[in-house]
């Protein structure tokens, strides 16, 4: 323990002279000697030895009280001594822990600013002098305003004074938005900061901690420049597919389907033809029109697959209906359209109307594979400008997991296509137990969006 922590912690010492023994013994010797002198003065011509002793009693009396009076000066001067000491060891101590404080503040990686309620700087750590790029005795005693954008000084003030009034200690500054911070040479960059209060006397002070995010910044925007050319690059392929696509399925449908046709009428022509009597003959001439028509069949049906021809002739309400109707007849799923009638979706965009059709088909094949469903529930329509396609069964529903396997790359492909053109996809567990898809897209479609 220092000698200012023994002081200070130790009991008040009460002189000797104050104590009650002393003062009566006092009072008995001050009566005595008085009594001596009334004696000397009134009989000293016949009894001179009373002067005598009056006169050695006076004397020791007044040495005693020259002793006591040194003493006491010499104990003040010994205290006064000692407290100058401690007060001396005191400040000693009081300067070492504001320089331990200020070298922390110092060592410290992010920026550390305080200000009054004025807003004038206070404190200015060396990483505030590195950031911002300006001498610690240049920004002490100036306006906090002079490292902000002056776009951003009257919203900085009018934070920091609503901050003052919560009482609240601390508090993250920005959360929602980035917030910008103005270097000695003009030039501005990202930061994050947190500011936190205290009052001393009557005096208020905000501390900011500020860190410079600008390599942070610089590579979320580059990643976000590369998702949006991975996004731009993976529309390019969905269209150029789906042109390949309707190119194979047209190729499919006039050429192949042309020929199949024309050697379905030769099969007919040469079975006209066959010699009645010979039964072999004629049985397999029937099986072989037989795996013509089922050949004709699967060509219409890869066709459709690749590519309904009645989307762009029709539009996406009746492909939709064909879409929904074959897939009840080739499974045992029972489904439910509910979908606008008319021209209402016949003129829309080719990409929005690409996009949707592919949800869906997408999305019945994965219930026929994967759901073991009974039902299912398709619902088209327009919806304030967007066009909403909602599929939903009763079958065993998706694991969350499921959404973020590597594998799954139909619904990732279905988000993606729906992102580039501004919309939104989202898949979970229906109420009926199921899966349910929900899938709005702008009826203008935002290609590029990064949304």
């Amino acid at each position: 323990m220092s000698d200012a922590e023994r002081v200070s912690n130790a009991p008040p010492v009460r002189p000797v002279w104050r104590h009650p023994l002393v003062l009566i013994l006092a009072a008995v010797v001050l009566a005595a000697v008085a009594s001596l002198n009334i004696a000397a003065f009134s009989f000293g011509e016949q009894a001179p030895w009373l002067i005598g002793a009056s006169l050695l009693c006076d004397m020791l009396l007044v040495g005693a009280g020259v002793a006591v009076a040194v003493r006491q000066a010499l104990r003040a001067d010994e205290q006064t001594h000692r407290a100058d000491r401690i007060s001396a060891q005191a400040r000693a101590a009081l300067a070492e822990s504001s320089a331990r404080l200020g070298a922390i503040v110092d060592s410290a990686m992010d920026a550390i600013i305080t200000v009054d309620q004025t807003q004038t700087i206070v404190l200015f750590n060396r990483a505030a002098e590195q950031m911002f790029r300006c001498p610690r005795d240049q920004a002490i005693g100036s306006p906090l305003d002079r490292f902000i954008p002056s776009r951003f000084r009257a919203g900085h003030r009018n934070h920091i004074e609503s901050f003052g009034r919560t009482g609240v200690t601390n508090r993250r500054m920005g959360v929602a938005n980035l917030l910008w911070a103005l270097r000695a040479n003009g030039e501005e960059f990202p930061i994050e900061a947190s500011i936190s209060q205290t009052i001393q006397g009557d005096t208020r002070y905000f501390t900011v901690i500020l860190r410079d995010v600008t390599g942070r910044k610089q590579y979320e925007d580059a990643l976000k420049r590369q998702q949006y050319e991975l996004r731009m690059l993976s529309a390019q392929v969905q269209d150029a597919r789906e042109e390949e696509k309707t190119r194979i399925a047209r190729e499919l449908h006039d050429e192949l389907g042309q020929l199949l046709t024309a050697l379905k009428m030769d099969m007919g022509w040469l079975r006209q033809r066959l010699p009645g009597g010979d039964a072999a003959l004629a049985d397999k001439a029937a099986k072989m029109t037989e795996t013509l028509d089922q050949t004709v069949t699967s060509v219409r049906r890869i066709a459709a697959d690749l590519r309904p021809l009645m989307l762009d002739d029709l539009g996406l309400s009746d492909a939709v209906s064909w879409l929904v109707e074959d897939f009840g007849q080739r499974s045992s799923v029972r489904c439910q359209l509910d979908a606008p009638e008319g021209d209402a979706l016949h003129r829309l965009d080719r990409n929005v109307a690409n996009t949707v059709y592919r949800a869906l088909q997408e999305s019945l094949t994965n219930i026929a594979r994967h759901a073991d469903a009974g039902n299912a529930w398709i619902m088209l329509a327009l919806d304030n400008g967007a066009i909403r396609l909602e599929i939903e069964d009763d079958g065993r529903g998706i694991a969350p997991e499921d959404l973020s396997k590597a594998r799954s790359v139909g619904l990732k492909g279905m988000r993606e296509r729906g992102r580039h053109l501004g919309g939104e996809l989202e898949i979970a567990r229906a109420p009926r137990g199921g899966t349910r898809l929900s899938l709005r897209i702008p009826v203008t479609a935002q290609e590029g969006s990064e949304t």
